[in-house]
């Protein structure tokens, strides 16, 4: 790991700098994929599922029987874990649920907001490196609960054309039934435009690599909505005396293992807790069954130094890491004052990994500093808020002056007509 001490602010835009691709060095594939499923459907899918995955699918969806072997597949004790997690974050999301606001502004004039499901959704599940059922857990759990009418599941298949069957069991088991076997920039490609058999959705959630996330920013010019840009996993650790390092380093090495693009930093007032980490880092690797790819995110990734809590927290927010672990003498401190990061974890035994699986909070978050301006998924995320009015004879006679002036003033007289008649007609 690279170790920076002290580093100047006007440094920190170049240190905290993360590994990945910009949106122009993958758009001309992504456009290229679009342009050929706008095209030719199914059969631009099948095309790219060969190249990418170097399977050819006859058909994309899966069966019921796969489904039901995939049940088989499994040992009790993961379809209990499983159970656990999922009963914890239906508990949580289930408690995001707000309740209609109605208001009378005026005496008269009535306003209320409701919120409605958004109708057909679409779910990319990673599957290449390390089959993600957890991410399942995360948004059909609160499309459920938000009452999305279709939902759409598509994930990469194995050279066989095989989905892992904890993706399977999962999906069957939040009540999923259409799901396709297609990855990477095809998948979201067929939810986007839709297919002969893959169908078109209004909004697209999900992580994905740095292709994946490039085609659902891509998406949205194409009259789709996305969660938000999810891309390679990230995370920050603020750590002083305080912290357990080989804790820190456990913490540091389970985002370093998703991807060779996963970028891990720690933060410290502590030079000794800094090398110990280290040190850790290094021994803990080392017993890895997924050390090359760990190993090389770790090489993008950094240690860096600061003498006091408040430098730390101004670098903290400029990088607006996706995970933030606190393992500090305040903790409090960061947990206040902090104010961009997906998802934050306090304390000396809250590892990212209870985040990522069964606390109860959602782990599809925004990464490559969009922490700063975009919320992690919710149940919210699953639905649209739709105001009303009603307005009674005394109510536009309330506010029918004010509106008549103020659509003068902004020379629409059509605007001011639609009042002005009903005015002169209660007159």
């Amino acid at each position: 790991m690279n170790k920076i001490y002290n580093p100047e602010p006007s440094e920190w835009l170049e240190i905290l700098k993360r590994p990945t691709k910009t949106v122009e060095d993958i758009e001309e594939t992504v456009n290229q994929i679009f342009s050929e499923v706008i095209k030719n459907g199914d059969a631009a899918i099948e095309k790219y599922t060969e190249l990418f995955d170097g399977f050819k699918p006859e058909e994309t969806r899966v069966t019921a029987m796969e489904t039901d072997d995939a049940r088989n597949k499994l040992s009790q004790e993961l379809k209990d874990a499983i159970f656990l997690a999922k009963t914890n974050i239906e508990k949580f999301h289930a408690a995001q649920k707000t309740e209609v606001v109605r208001l009378e502004t005026t005496a008269g004039v009535e306003c209320w907001q409701e919120k409605r499901p958004i109708q057909k959704v679409g779910l990319y599940i990673p599957g290449g490196t390390a089959p993600l059922f957890s991410t399942i857990l995360m948004l059909a759990v609160p499309a459920a609960l938000a009452g999305c009418k279709e939902v759409v599941l598509c994930t990469p298949p194995d050279t066989k054309g095989n989905v892992h069957p904890a993706i399977l069991y999962t999906a069957d088991l939040c009540g999923i039934t259409r799901i396709h076997k297609v990855g990477g920039i095809q998948a979201i490609a067929g939810m986007t435009f839709g297919t002969e058999t893959i169908p078109k959705v209004y909004k697209i959630f999900g992580p994905g690599n740095q292709f994946v996330t490039v085609a659902k920013q891509l998406a949205t010019r194409h009259n789709v909505a996305i969660d938000m840009p999810a891309g390679p996993s990230e995370l920050l650790v603020v750590a002083d005396e305080a912290a357990n390092a080989a804790f820190v380093a456990s913490d540091l090495l389970s985002q370093a293992e998703h991807g060779a693009d996963s970028q891990v930093i720690l933060v410290s007032t502590s030079k000794d807790l800094i090398n110990n980490v280290e040190k850790e880092v290094e021994n803990q690797l080392k017993e890895l069954p997924r050390k090359e790819i760990a190993g090389k995110a770790i090489e993008n990734s950094k240690l860096i130094y600061v003498e006091n809590k408040e430098t730390a927290l101004e670098l903290i927010n400029e990088y607006g890491p996706e995970h933030f672990i606190i393992c500090t003498v305040n903790n409090d401190f960061y947990a206040e004052n902090v104010q961009n990061a997906g998802s934050v974890f306090i304390g000396n035994y809250t590892p990212e990994s209870a985040g990522d699986y069964a606390s109860g909070t959602n782990h599809t978050l925004p990464t490559n500093g969009y922490a700063k301006q975009y919320s992690g998924v919710n149940l919210d995320s699953f639905m649209k808020s739709m105001t009303f009015q009603k307005i009674s004879e005394s109510g536009i006679k309330a506010i029918g002056p004010a509106i008549e002036v103020m659509a003068d003033a902004e020379g629409l007289q059509a605007h001011k007509n639609a009042v002005s008649l009903r005015l002169k007609k209660l007159s």
